[in-house]
């Protein structure tokens, strides 16, 4: 038996049933699962590994709902830094179908390590290009060696330039090899106990890049073996006008004649919505992943947060690709999502036309309406764990898996901040996980990985990004 203490935090925000905020708390957890929480001088005296947490604040793990952790290495390409969605996607989709097993475990790493020294101890990510020798296999273990907490997808593009799809046809598999491959991972990796750290996803990319039979055949198989289901989902206009031209229904629409909407489902984007889809959304338990970062540097629009939330559809956020949003940190992402969610609000009324409007009496927003930072903070964790249909973390309490991270209060950032802390670490610019412990083992170390000498990872990795740059 393993044991782990974490005590003497300024602030430990447990995000339970009571929304607790502990001054001087800590947690004991035996083999990565929590067996208390509460004030220090009330939990054991010792453990086998003891964390001395004064002066920080300590929140649950986040949860990375959706992300593509491939394309680090194609972050910040000149060709793609001023184009929104489909043209984006061109001219990338050639470069990724160009990384190799080394190149896919590098960036990997450097994903996963760049997520946990954001808080993030959960990360689900969407691959769907394996032309070159990638495969999930290698992720999988990449997030093993990391001691990441990882749902990794088997994803599928099938629907090539000359069948009306946008991915060119050397970019797509055979759809027989997609399901076969998809059966094989799942019976290979998928776990689906309490506290597992890696679980399968099945994930065709998207509506302009698989066929409807792809999309039946995946649904049939996830619900065979009780797995979840992905894909991107109202994204763009862009997209809502190909499917209305191709098939005569708007996205959500369309998905409801395939299978697709569920309690096993999850969407990423889901920008474009009407009130009725939203509702959908809740009567059927799909839940979204909000993408702020990604949406406004793609100029894709402002998902409807605090509608979603209002009507109680799951939600949680995504960093989405590193290629659009050129970095990996969910708690970057946790402030974008709040003050996103209040740009909206001066964009969009709560009721009548759609219009740009003055903040006044005649216009007041309510205090309901306002997006705030804990719940902001508790989209990214209670919220993503809902989402990917886990009940074992999101929280700090007893019977949920040892997932947390600690920021120091006692840095330049917070200063002068700290008649709120847990406000603090929303309104304030991001700062550097201090710890961030996984399944109750330290991955993060004083800001630091230490669970592997990244070093020689980076040196990879870019060795990796430089090949694929200059295959332009």
């Amino acid at each position: 038996m393993s044991s782990l203490l974490a005590k003497n935090a300024a602030v430990l925000v447990t995000m339970d049933g009571q929304r607790r905020e502990l001054k001087n708390g800590g947690l004991y957890a035996e083999n990565g699962i929590i067996k208390q929480v509460g004030p220090s001088d009330e939990l054991p005296a010792t453990a086998d590994t003891v964390i001395d947490l004064s002066g920080q604040i300590v929140l649950p793990g986040f949860v990375n709902t959706h992300h593509h952790l491939n394309q680090t290495l194609t972050r910040n390409l000149p060709a793609a830094q001023n184009n929104n969605l489909f043209p984006w996607l061109k001219a990338h989709y050639r470069i990724w179908a160009k990384t190799n097993e080394e190149a896919s475990r590098a960036s990997t790493l450097i994903g996963l390590a760049e997520l946990a020294l954001s808080g993030c101890t959960t990360v689900f990510d969407h691959t769907y290009l394996y032309q070159n020798g990638n495969n999930v296999d290698c992720q999988i273990q990449a997030a093993k060696d990391l001691g990441v907490r990882f749902h990794a997808s088997r994803g599928s593009m099938s629907l090539g330039e000359s069948q009306g799809g946008l991915p060119p046809d050397d970019c797509v598999e055979d759809e027989a090899f997609i399901m076969q491959d998809s059966e094989r991972v799942i019976k290979a990796h998928h776990d689906a106990a309490t506290g597992s750290m890696t679980q399968i996803v099945l994930a065709p990319c998207s509506p302009f890049s698989v066929t409807t039979s792809l999309l039946k055949d995946s649904a049939a198989m996830a619900r065979q073996y009780g797995v979840k289901l992905h894909t991107h989902l109202c994204e763009t206009l862009d997209e809502e006008r190909y499917t209305l031209e191709r098939f005569g229904l708007r996205p959500v629409d369309w998905m409801e004649t395939l299978g697709w909407l569920g309690d096993d489902v999850w969407f990423a984007h889901a920008i474009h919505v009407d009130d009725d889809e939203i509702k959908k959304f809740a009567q059927t338990g799909c839940g979204a992943a909000h993408c702020p970062c990604s949406n406004m540097r793609l100029g894709s629009g402002i998902a409807p947060l605090k509608k979603y939330m209002a009507a109680g559809v799951k939600v949680g956020l995504g960093v989405d690709g590193s290629a659009s949003n050129d970095s990996s940190n969910m708690l970057l992402e946790v402030r974008q999502a709040m003050l996103l969610a209040r740009l909206r609000l001066g964009l969009l009324p709560p009721e009548g036309p759609r219009k740009h409007f003055l903040l006044s009496q005649s216009h007041p927003i309510r205090q309901q309406e306002w997006m705030t930072a804990r719940e902001a903070l508790e989209v990214a964790t209670l919220g993503g764990a809902s989402v990917l249909g886990r009940t074992d973390i999101g929280s700090l309490e007893a019977g949920k898996c040892a997932d947390f991270f600690s920021l120091n209060l006692n840095t330049i950032g917070y200063a002068g901040a700290l008649h709120d802390p847990v406000a603090a670490v929303v309104f304030c610019a991001p700062e550097k996980a201090h710890y961030t412990v996984i399944n109750g083992k330290i991955v993060v170390h004083e800001g630091q990985i230490v669970t592997m000498d990244m070093q020689p990872v980076i040196e990879t990795h870019n060795r990796c990004a430089a090949a694929l740059a200059n295959d332009m």
